[in-house]
């Protein structure tokens, strides 16, 4: 019976062996060799590792080119203003180094100047000047950088009755400096016939022409037209003629003719080398007159109003600037007309980024009601200058944008804006201030 049992047990551990040995291991388990199978091929496992590698690299690199990007900016803000104080004291040194010699060193002495100005205009691509000064332009506010106007401008006027029609001819442009030692000078003049509407407005801290404290008339923008320009000339000859339909000849007596003379950039920051005004009013133009005009300071012209709010948050170093209402004397209001404004920000020799209102729909009182908030980089504020450039576009079709006028406000080392003053005495608090919109 035992020995029945023993035989029993072998031949059962004989079948279990034998199943073990026609029946093999899968190949997920362990090998002989004692290494781990994957159910994966070999070009599998190497489309794996390979994306595995590309994340791998996509991340450093975007955390390297995160530290790049912080560094620099941090570089930027600081070679800036170390760029600014270097200049200015290089200036400094050099013109006291030039003023202690007499004879030949004179001629450095300019040279200095002239390349401190030309710093001075790169560095601050945005200096606007105040709202009280009549020596900036209405576009690129470089007209502060003239100190003197030389030369004259020779026209023709003409209006024919008979049609009713005004021919301004630009005939030459005489007698022009060249102050610029980079490039040949490039002129070409610039027309607008203004109307002088019969409205007159209150406006803090504007002065005329002649420095009185006048009431001033809002002026309006009949036409505008532009010469080609003539290269490397100090002496242009132009012949370039231009005409209108006026609807009365009543009208001429509250027109103005006002030539500008420019030097054309490719930036857009065209200067203004000098201007010549004409009252149609006071001359006989019923026959071809032609005139010779020396060329003057150029002068600005208040075209609207506009309601600024100012804002200033000292814990989060932001400043708000909230444009409530713009007032102009349009000639005639089309169905399709808009106007929006650009507001930039110049805080201690550093531009912010400008930014732009909606387009609101032109009337005589175009209401915005807006407020765009900017950051402030550095604080203290030394200086500030606030721009406001008000475009006249169109909703239904693409065209140009026109712009209607600029205004500047804001704080300066040695003198500030009364607005800004205000401000500053509210802190926290929105204070409204209407102010001249210039041309």
């Amino acid at each position: 019976m035992t020995s029945m049992k023993a035989y029993g047990k072998a031949t059962w551990i004989w079948r279990v062996r034998v199943r073990l040995i026609d029946y093999p291991a899968p190949e997920w388990r362990l090998s002989t060799a004692g290494e781990l199978r994957m159910p994966f091929s070999v070009t599998v496992k190497y489309c794996i590792l390979g994306i595995s590698v590309a994340l791998l690299l996509l991340a450093l690199g975007i955390l390297a080119w995160q530290a790049f990007r912080c560094c620099t900016e941090k570089h930027t803000t600081i070679t800036r203003q170390d760029a600014v104080n270097s200049d200015l004291l290089y200036s400094v040194e050099k013109s006291r180094t030039v003023g202690n010699y007499s004879g030949a060193p004179s001629t450095r002495m300019e040279n200095v100047s002239t390349e401190v100005r030309r710093l001075s205009r790169c560095l601050s691509q945005a200096s606007f000047p105040s709202l009280g000064s009549s020596q900036a332009d209405g576009e690129v506010g470089e007209q502060a950088n003239i100190k003197k106007v030389d030369g004259s401008l020779r026209f023709s006027i003409y209006y024919d009755q008979l049609q009713s029609q005004l021919m301004v001819t630009v005939l030459q442009v005489e007698g022009l400096l060249d102050h610029s030692q980079v490039c040949s000078l490039q002129p070409f003049v610039k027309l607008r016939l203004m109307w002088a509407g019969s409205e007159v407005v209150e406006v803090d801290d504007y002065t005329d022409e002649e420095g009185e404290g006048t009431a001033p008339v809002l002026w309006t923008v009949l036409q505008e037209w532009r010469t080609r320009v003539v290269k490397g000339s100090c002496n242009p000859l132009f012949g370039d003629q231009f005409s209108c339909i006026m609807q009365e000849d009543k009208e001429l007596h509250h027109i103005n003719l006002r030539m500008e003379v420019r030097h054309f950039d490719k930036f857009s920051r065209h200067t203004v080398l000098g201007e010549v005004r004409v009252p149609l009013g006071q001359l006989n133009i019923s026959y071809p007159l032609e005139l010779q005009e020396d060329l003057k300071t150029p002068q600005k012209d208040l075209v609207g109003e506009v309601l600024l709010t100012l804002k200033f948050l000292p814990t989060s170093q932001r400043l708000e600037v909230g444009l409530l209402k713009v007032r102009t004397v349009p000639t005639e209001i089309c169905s399709d007309a808009a106007l929006y404004a650009r507001i930039s920000v110049q805080c201690n020799q550093c531009k912010l980024r400008y930014q732009k209102t909606s387009a609101v729909a032109c009337s005589l009182v175009t209401v915005f009601n807006e407020v765009l908030m900017f950051s402030l980089l550095e604080f203290p504020l030394e200086q500030c200058k606030i721009s406001v450039s008000v475009y006249e576009t169109r909703t239904t079709r693409k065209s140009p944008k026109h712009l209607i006028g600029q205004l500047t406000l804001g704080k300066e080392k040695s003198s500030e804006d009364k607005h800004w003053r205000l401000m500053m005495h509210s802190v926290r608090q929105p204070v409204a201030k209407w102010h001249g919109l210039l041309i």
